[in-house]
């Protein structure tokens, strides 16, 4: 009888969501919890340009969900990829199984959003995944050598002219932490190349760096980045990227082997959820409770759920981690309570703020009633973005990194282990 009432949650999505709510939700073994995600470990997004860039190691952002798991019965780990979701029959389809479920929560994230661009999308360089930033950091160590094997000049250019799409944090901190590589380390390593900074583009479609953050903060990632030589350009869109050409919305065109899309996002795609409750950027229309529209038994978190009940957010919550890590928590809570048969709890969102890191000691933090900058701004950022990893290890291992790193302006990973095609030409 017993196992009779244990329910059974799968969790698609093995990211902010889906990890907070399991670390409630398996403390009580009325739940068999089995989480489902295309990779066999937990990283941390906000720091993936710094692993792109070679500054800290992939393994210090990621953490196994099977080490995370261990000594814990109700808890099992299936990886695979999510092919449909059969709401009727209560189960839904991996590449590799069928999978029968109670409870079915939804945290499958967002992916670039290219905006029809089909060339943008085949050729650019996105920065969403782990493999993403690996494959980045190849291509930009690539262009290095090959620019300095090159005598022809126009070829030169075009291999280190840097275009970074899309001026939000993810954006603004890749063009930092790029300058601060050509100011401290390329002058050094590459001799042959004298000034990579005057390479980087920056470009946005706004009007203004950093659109969802303050104007303080908008002014200070501008006036800090001019200052390290990118070269900002705003109210310019990218319109295609063909023959190694950036082509913007102003006419003109940048020559490049290195477009890096940060522009936007759009929700994944469930297949065999109704048409109906897709909303804006595909996301999934859920109600207070995070529960999917038109269903009794799943559940949609973070930047996949699209929950217009709140006031303050008419048009859905803003796609940040602190949303999803509320979120899976409240969750956790209110499938316990429909055990128990207690009213459930409604989502309401506590803004804690936005941060962004420009480049070396430099970052802003719009926080409630207060706003930082420089170096304060830039220890605050350190410390939050330590917080949330998982594993004592990790948290140690990149606190270490990271002082001496910047100590010493010369991290040692600019290694290239997995090129895309082999450079023949070696």
């Amino acid at each position: 009888m017993r196992d009779q009432a244990i329910k059974r949650v799968i969790i698609v999505g093995g990211g902010f969501a889906g990890i907070n709510l399991i670390k409630k939700l398996s403390k009580d073994k009325r739940f068999h919890i089995t989480l489902v995600d295309i990779n066999n470990y937990h990283f941390f997004p906000p720091l993936l340009y710094q692993v792109a860039t070679a500054f800290i190691e992939p393994s210090n952002i990621s953490y196994p969900f099977r080490r995370l798991f261990q000594e814990k019965e109700n808890l099992r780990f299936h990886m695979g990829k999510l092919l449909k979701v059969n709401p009727e029959q209560n189960t839904i389809e991996t590449d590799y199984c069928k999978l029968e479920y109670d409870y079915l929560i939804l945290g499958v994230g967002t992916e670039s959003n290219f905006f029809g661009m089909v060339n943008v999308q085949e050729l650019s360089l996105p920065m969403k995944t782990i493999d993403d930033a690996l494959n980045l950091r190849n291509h930009l160590l690539l262009n290095m050598e090959k620019a300095v094997r090159t005598d022809d000049i126009k070829e030169k250019e075009k291999h280190l002219n840097i275009v970074i799409a899309g001026g939000g944090p993810t954006g603004v901190e890749l063009a930092g932490m790029l300058a601060e590589l050509g100011r401290y380390i390329a002058e050094k390593e590459y001799p042959e190349i004298r000034d990579l900074r005057s390479h980087l583009y920056l470009i946005d479609a706004g009007p203004v760096l950093l659109g969802p953050m303050s104007k303080k903060s908008q002014e200070e990632a501008t006036e800090v980045l001019t200052k390290l030589g990118v070269r900002i350009i705003r109210n310019t869109a990218v319109k295609d990227y063909v023959d190694g050409k950036v082509i913007l919305s102003n006419g003109e065109s940048i020559d490049t082997t290195v477009l890096i899309w940060a522009s936007g996002v759009i929700g994944r795609e469930v297949p065999g959820l109704p048409k109906e409750i897709i909303g804006r950027s595909r996301r999934i229309m859920a109600d207070e409770y995070n529960k999917v529209k038109g269903t009794h038994n799943i559940f949609a978190l973070g930047d996949i759920a699209l929950q217009t009940h709140d006031e303050r957010y008419p048009n859905g919550h803003p796609q940040l981690a602190q949303v999803a890590i509320q979120g899976g928590q409240l969750l956790a809570d209110n499938l316990k309570r429909i055990l128990d048969n207690k009213p459930l709890k409604p989502f309401v969102y506590n803004d804690k703020g936005s941060m962004a890191i420009i480049s070396k000691y430099k970052a802003v933090a719009d926080l409630p009633k207060v706003f930082f900058k420089g170096f304060i701004a830039w220890a605050i950022w350190l410390f939050i973005h330590i917080i949330p990893l998982i594993g004592f290890r990790n948290k140690l291992r990149l606190a270490f990194t990271w002082f001496w790193s910047f100590i010493t302006n010369d991290p040692t990973l600019r290694l290239i282990i997995r090129p895309r095609e082999q450079d023949k030409n070696c």
